[in-house]
């Protein structure tokens, strides 16, 4: 007791902050293990019976289908290629016979989306649509600084990314406010929320920051009406995509298989939370981007990795 009373003030005083620093970060770390591993997931049904994936024919949103069927949801699924999305209605009843399917043709990429949507409307009228997933997205075939990016290009991811979620969301949430529930995924990307920047993929970086700036307002607005919004922030999947713009051949630790990204997204629906990064290795990664390395140095890093792709990508 006569030690302690010899101590410094000041030492006693960074002592104590610091057991607070140990405390308030082992707690964040025991939560993270605890939502990541060990909390049980929604059962989705509570919501309704149908959701609705749009881009459903392959990468996440093909194993959404998928994962939601094995969940005893009956599925509306969106996209622009009717053979494609025939096939994956078979895919899915083949081994989820009970799953009823409905099948819907839009392009999102079209400049006038009245007919896609009201085609829309017309499938879910009359059905509980409870789980909404917006995951149609596209990106620029290659890196590409913003002045040179072609206007068809960037009008299409536009129309896609932008108004294609917002649209479809529109049509789908009057249906979740009269019965006072509902679920609502919208599919971000690290490349518009994580980094401070992401260089030659300007314009597609943008509209996934849309994505999340929008999904966290209506959370906001809607979150008393029963309705969870929630976005959900994936960054490298072994995907279609992935493999074009980063030449990803194939999944590993910190690249998981649309599957394995899935099967983590899913446990994350409906649990108040409107930004999340359900694959666990991912959000590793988010911390250490987020809190060791410079926003400069990330910058850097970021425009080389581009500045590469430009060039494997050159055709001189």
């Amino acid at each position: 007791m006569d030690e302690l009373k010899t101590q410094p003030i000041w030492i006693l005083l960074l002592s104590f902050l610091g057991f607070l620093f140990l405390l308030k970060h082992t707690a964040s770390v025991l939560k993270w293990l605890f939502i990541t591993f060990l909390r049980p997931a929604k059962n989705l049904r509570n919501y309704g019976s149908w959701a609705l994936i749009t881009a459903p024919t392959e990468g996440i949103g093909k194993s959404f289908s998928f994962e939601l069927a094995r969940k005893s949801l009956n599925l509306i699924l969106v996209g622009r290629n009717i053979n494609k999305l025939q096939i994956v209605s078979r895919e899915i009843q083949a081994k989820s016979p009970n799953t009823q399917i409905k099948i819907v043709v839009v392009d999102f990429s079209m400049p006038d989306l009245t007919v896609g949507i009201r085609n829309i409307e017309e499938a879910i009228d009359g059905l509980d649509v409870g789980v909404l997933i917006n995951n149609v997205g596209i990106s620029y075939p290659s890196a590409k600084f913003f002045h040179e990016v072609d206007e068809e290009i960037w009008m299409n991811l536009i129309r896609v990314n932008i108004q294609g979620t917002t649209r479809v969301t529109m049509a789908v949430l009057p249906g979740m406010l009269k019965r006072k529930k509902g679920a609502i995924v919208n599919i971000g990307s690290g490349a518009g929320i994580i980094a401070p920047s992401h260089p030659l993929y300007a314009i597609y970086a943008a509209s996934k920051a849309y994505v999340d700036q929008w999904s966290r307002s209506i959370h906001v607005e809607y979150k008393d009406s029963g309705i969870d919004v929630q976005c959900q922030v994936p960054l490298y999947v072994a995907t279609k995509m992935v493999l074009k713009v980063a030449s990803i051949e194939k999944s590993s630790l910190f690249i998981p298989s649309p599957d394995a990204y899935v099967r983590s997204a899913v446990r994350r629906i409906g649990h108040k939370e409107p930004r999340c990064t359900p694959y666990w290795t991912h959000s590793i990664q988010w911390c250490i981007v987020y809190y060791l390395i410079p926003e400069s140095l990330l910058d850097a890093w970021r425009l080389s990795i581009g500045l590469r792709r430009m060039q494997r990508h050159d055709p001189s």
